[in-house]
Protein backbone atom coordinates (compact mmCIF):
# COMPACT_ATOMS: atom_id res chain seq x y z
CA UNK A 1 0.00 0.00 0.00
CA UNK A 2 1.23 3.46 -0.79
CA UNK A 3 0.72 6.24 1.76
CA UNK A 4 2.24 9.51 2.93
CA UNK A 5 3.60 9.89 6.47
CA UNK A 6 5.02 12.82 8.37
CA UNK A 7 7.98 11.54 10.39
CA UNK A 8 9.90 13.57 12.97
CA UNK A 9 13.30 14.67 11.69
CA UNK A 10 15.16 12.78 14.43
CA UNK A 11 13.30 9.54 13.67
CA UNK A 12 13.84 9.94 9.93
CA UNK A 13 17.56 10.48 10.53
CA UNK A 14 17.76 7.30 12.64
CA UNK A 15 15.87 5.32 9.98
CA UNK A 16 18.19 6.63 7.25
CA UNK A 17 21.21 5.72 9.39
CA UNK A 18 19.91 2.16 9.85
CA UNK A 19 19.18 1.96 6.15
CA UNK A 20 22.76 2.93 5.35
CA UNK A 21 24.28 0.60 7.98
CA UNK A 22 22.23 -2.45 6.96
CA UNK A 23 22.33 -1.67 3.22
CA UNK A 24 18.55 -2.03 3.07
CA UNK A 25 16.19 0.38 1.42
CA UNK A 26 14.64 3.12 3.53
CA UNK A 27 11.21 1.66 2.78
CA UNK A 28 12.33 -1.78 4.00
CA UNK A 29 13.78 -0.36 7.23
CA UNK A 30 10.59 1.63 7.91
CA UNK A 31 8.42 -1.47 7.35
CA UNK A 32 10.65 -3.64 9.57
CA UNK A 33 10.62 -1.05 12.34
CA UNK A 34 6.84 -0.62 12.23
CA UNK A 35 6.29 -4.39 12.21
CA UNK A 36 8.63 -4.86 15.20
CA UNK A 37 6.85 -2.11 17.10
CA UNK A 38 3.45 -3.61 16.40
CA UNK A 39 4.59 -7.06 17.55
CA UNK A 40 5.88 -5.64 20.84
CA UNK A 41 2.90 -3.50 21.70
CA UNK A 42 -0.20 -5.15 23.04
CA UNK A 43 -3.46 -3.28 23.47
CA UNK A 44 -4.26 -2.47 27.10
CA UNK A 45 -6.77 -4.73 28.79
CA UNK A 46 -10.06 -3.04 29.39
CA UNK A 47 -11.28 -2.94 32.95
CA UNK A 48 -14.70 -4.48 33.35
CA UNK A 49 -17.30 -1.95 34.47
CA UNK A 50 -20.03 -2.94 36.87
CA UNK A 51 -23.13 -0.79 36.93
CA UNK A 52 -25.33 -0.96 39.98
CA UNK A 53 -29.04 -0.54 39.40
CA UNK A 54 -31.66 0.81 41.74
CA UNK A 55 -35.41 0.57 41.65
CA UNK A 56 -37.06 3.93 41.12
CA UNK A 57 -40.46 2.61 42.01
CA UNK A 58 -43.58 2.61 39.91
CA UNK A 59 -44.61 5.59 37.79
CA UNK A 60 -47.31 7.88 39.07
CA UNK A 61 -50.88 7.05 38.05
CA UNK A 62 -51.72 8.39 34.61
CA UNK A 63 -48.11 8.35 33.35
CA UNK A 64 -47.48 5.97 30.46
CA UNK A 65 -43.75 5.28 30.20
CA UNK A 66 -44.16 3.91 26.68
CA UNK A 67 -44.78 7.53 25.67
CA UNK A 68 -41.77 9.00 27.49
CA UNK A 69 -40.87 11.40 24.66
CA UNK A 70 -44.39 12.79 24.64
CA UNK A 71 -44.24 13.24 28.42
CA UNK A 72 -40.85 14.97 28.16
CA UNK A 73 -42.24 17.32 25.51
CA UNK A 74 -45.24 18.19 27.66
CA UNK A 75 -43.02 18.87 30.69
CA UNK A 76 -40.75 21.04 28.56
CA UNK A 77 -43.74 22.98 27.24
CA UNK A 78 -45.04 23.54 30.78
CA UNK A 79 -41.64 24.86 31.88
CA UNK A 80 -41.46 27.19 28.88
CA UNK A 81 -44.92 28.58 29.64
CA UNK A 82 -43.90 29.08 33.30
CA UNK A 83 -40.78 31.02 32.28
CA UNK A 84 -42.73 33.18 29.84
CA UNK A 85 -45.29 34.02 32.52
CA UNK A 86 -42.50 35.17 34.86
CA UNK A 87 -41.35 37.75 32.29
CA UNK A 88 -44.72 39.56 32.29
Amino acid sequence: MRTTLTIDDSIAAELKKRSYETRKSFKHVVNETLAAGLRQSTPPKRKRIKVRTFSLGSPLPGIDLTKANQLAGELEDQELVRKLELRK
